[in-house]
């Protein structure tokens, strides 16, 4: 993860969050009064986010030291810490809610990638995301993916084609627009393309694509389909592949299965935050 655009990134959600001031924190506590913060989980699940933890609470003051008993990509339970944080309680309480809304998202997401792989296991297929992240959040929500065993499709429109039905019909046809594309992309870029059906995958095949993505079909179809691609095409399967089905479609012998299910739908992973005051006043938060 870039550090340096993570922190800026933090920045940024802090002055959307904190704004002038945090003035429940600052007017009932003073800046030298100290605290602990403890987050825990409170469901089972891959943890991910400790960049997030680190580096937020730096953002806000230097001096705060933070713990962390679990690292990203480890298996929590509930009722397990996950992180220790001493520090300014004012600036505590200040980034409580930012860093809480990442990491239980950036958790979801480890966890649901961490499920989808499980499910495969055995296959020679993988599992990969989509483009359907928050906006603003993706290095967060792929580097989420990452740690939880799946891996990065395209990062955006720039570092790879994807000729989608809407560029198929505003080229005229498939061909058409794998040749244009072909004819001013560099060496090092690769054509995807989506198909839906024999015909268009036949088309695909003599255009010259080089991963060919089967988008919404059965996995009986995709069995029937494969033998047809050159083992030179990667393959992909996309559209309606839930944790009930996905093993199915990695047993057809598809190379990568694309969801975007485990970025664009994932409930967020349930983490609170222990507060703990010197002279044992203790709050909690969820």
């Amino acid at each position: 993860m870039n550090i340096i655009k993570l922190e800026e990134m933090l920045k940024q959600f802090f002055n959307e969050d904190i704004g002038d001031g945090d003035l429940s924190s600052e007017y009932i506590f003073s800046p030298k009064e100290q605290g602990t913060f403890s987050f825990y989980a409170k469901e089972s699940g891959i943890f991910c986010g400790a960049p997030i933890i680190e580096h937020g609470f730096h953002v806000l003051d230097r001096s705060i030291k933070v713990n962390l008993p679990k690292k990203d990509g480890e298996a929590v339970e509930a009722g397990d810490v996950i992180a220790i944080i001493d520090g300014p309680l004012q600036k505590l309480l200040m980034g409580e809610r930012v860093i809480l809304n990442l990491i239980q998202r950036m958790s979801a997401i480890a966890t649901a990638a961490h499920l989808a792989v499980q499910e495969i296991a055995g296959t020679n297929t993988k599992i990969c995301d989509t483009r359907k992240t928050i906006p603003g959040l993706r290095m967060l929500d792929k580097y989420a993916v990452r740690i939880g065993g799946a891996f990065n499709h395209r990062n955006g429109l720039f570092d790879a084609i994807m000729l989608k039905d809407n560029h198929i019909a505003f080229a005229g046809s498939m061909t058409n627009a794998i040749q244009a594309a072909r004819e001013k992309v560099g060496h090092t870029v690769k054509i995807e393309v989506e198909i839906e059906t024999k015909k268009q995958l036949d088309e695909a095949i003599l255009a010259g694509a080089d991963i060919i993505m089967f988008d919404n079909r059965s996995p009986e179809e995709i069995r029937a389909w494969l033998p047809a691609v050159p083992s030179s095409i990667t393959t992909e399967a996309s559209g309606g592949i839930t944790l009930d089905n996905i093993r199915a479609y990695a047993q057809t012998g598809i190379q990568w299965i694309s969801l975007g299910s485990l970025t664009h739908s994932v409930k967020a992973f349930d983490i609170s935050a222990l507060v703990q005051m010197k002279g044992g006043y203790s709050i909690v938060h969820h």
